[in-house]
């Protein structure tokens, strides 16, 4: 959490935003933000991505600290953010360097709710490989079902989703804006 106040604070502080705005951009409560930014609490993957979009940056420059050349992430390791409304875990794999925005997740789910996202920034594009069980997956009003092995690329500046057809449902998920 210290990581990720630090995090939200300091692009708070680069986009030169008060706490109110950031809170109204967001659409999250102006006591949660300042809880996120005081260290206090566990926001879900919905508040991060919220405040991430409404500052114009990656979710994982609010979740991850700037990426070592070498480094190794074990199945079943890393820095997990899970979603509050949907059984969804998305664990950051490779954030994007410095003046490129591209970040790598693999993704956790189980059948239950839907894990929907609003639209990140514009030109944000969302590409997917199924790993492992089944999953509808792409544009809320449009999704496709993906099989493991599926690839699918989709806007990520538009409402979407991802729903675990079955148990043990995983992915890797690559999120760029171009």
């Amino acid at each position: 959490m210290s990581r990720i106040a630090a995090a939200v604070r300091a692009e708070r502080s680069r986009s030169g935003m008060s706490l109110s705005e950031l809170a109204r951009r967001a659409c999250v409560a102006k006591s949660t933000l300042s809880q996120v930014e005081a260290a206090q609490g566990n926001p879900g993957v919905e508040t991060i991505w919220a405040l991430a979009t409404a500052l114009g940056v990656p979710f994982a420059t609010l979740i991850d600290p700037p990426e070592e050349m070498f480094r190794l992430v074990r199945a079943g390791e890393g820095d997990a953010t899970r979603a509050v409304e949907a059984d969804y875990t998305a664990i950051l794999l490779s954030r994007s360097p410095s003046g490129v925005r591209r970040d790598l997740y693999r993704i956790e789910a189980e059948p239950g709710e839907s894990r929907i996202s609003a639209p990140h920034p514009p030109g944000v594009v969302e590409y997917i490989v199924l790993i492992s069980g089944s999953a509808q997956v792409g544009l809320v009003d449009e999704p496709v079902q993906l099989a493991p092995g599926d690839f699918y690329v989709y806007p990520g500046d538009r409402p979407h989703v991802f729903t675990a057809l079955v148990p043990g449902t995983s992915a890797v998920l690559i999120s760029q804006q171009h």
